[in-house]
């Protein structure tokens, strides 16, 4: 808590030495260079009878929220938005704890920590919450302080009715979803992002290449396939999921992710090393 006791306001900055930004749609979060940007501001709000916990309230006036929704299929991250619920309950709430002489992690009440991440899009920037096993470093953020408090700070009081901090955490994350779906449901015509890559015939990919992308109006599994044969120039293709962890390929065999929701994939030739492992063992012989 050292670092947010005296402040007002602060900035912060990831390990990626990107700021957490709130975007214009008063919704999502993300990380950029720009720390002089107005919306890289977070004011700090203590919490009345916690001392060791904070919320942040950003540019838009909205609370730092860890959501109950996944990020991305495939991967583990949760969602990380600004909202403005009923109740200022536990949900809205971390727990900074000191890493080292700078660093901070920021710890949310169900043990997960608001993660900055790298890499390719669309995970490239993006800010979520969970448990990392590698990348440790990730969570790590530098503390800022833009305004300092006078010595008493006031303290704004959690809701009276801390029993339904659970109901609230899901009951925002449902309404989210919900959102989401209608959103979805609208924007219907535009389909959803896709992001592909090409294994080799020993079954590898080059991430440090940027993968393509295209915009997918399709619903189903079977018009993705053949997108991607026309777009690739290849034949009896396996579209398939990588697992971040393990580096491994998953084929998606029944039906796409719901909501449009962006998807990364990966396309296995049939004469691939990979495509042999999903390929019944009758067929080997």
């Amino acid at each position: 808590m050292e670092f947010f006791k005296k402040a007002k306001s602060v900035r912060l900055r990831s390990h990626h030495d990107k700021y957490l930004i709130a975007d214009s749609d008063q919704q999502s979060v993300f990380q950029d260079r720009s720390g002089t940007h107005r919306a890289a501001k977070w004011t700090v709000e203590f919490v009345e009878g916690f001392d060791t916990v904070i919320r942040l309230k950003s540019f838009y006036g909205k609370y730092l929220t860890a959501m109950d929704e996944q990020y991305l299929l495939g991967v583990t991250g949760r969602r990380v938005r600004q909202t403005t619920p009923k109740k200022l309950t536990s949900i809205l709430e971390w727990e900074p704890i000191k890493e080292g002489q700078k660093g901070v992690k920021l710890k949310t009440r169900y043990g997960n920590y608001l993660r900055a991440n790298g890499g390719l899009p669309p995970w490239r920037n993006s800010i979520t919450h969970d448990i990392p096993h590698r990348h440790q470093n990730w969570i790590l953020w530098e503390v800022d302080c833009i305004e300092t408090l006078p010595d008493s700070p006031k303290k704004v009081p959690r809701s009276e009715d801390g029993d339904d901090d659970f109901n609230e955490f899901r009951l925002s994350s449902s309404s989210s979803l919900v959102r989401s779906a209608s959103e979805s449901f609208v924007s219907s015509n535009r389909g959803r992002v896709i992001y592909y890559y090409v294994a080799d015939d020993r079954g590898k990919v080059d991430y440090a290449v940027e993968g393509q992308s295209f915009q997918f109006k399709g619903h189903c599994l079977e018009q993705l396939t053949e997108k991607l044969e026309e777009l690739t120039g290849l034949e009896s293709i396996i579209v398939c999921l990588r697992n971040p962890f393990t580096g491994k390929f998953t084929p998606l065999r029944l039906a796409l992710p719901p909501n449009n929701a962006t998807l990364q994939v990966v396309v296995v030739p049939p004469t691939s090393r990979a495509a042999r492992e999903f390929m019944p063992e009758s067929a080997l012989r």
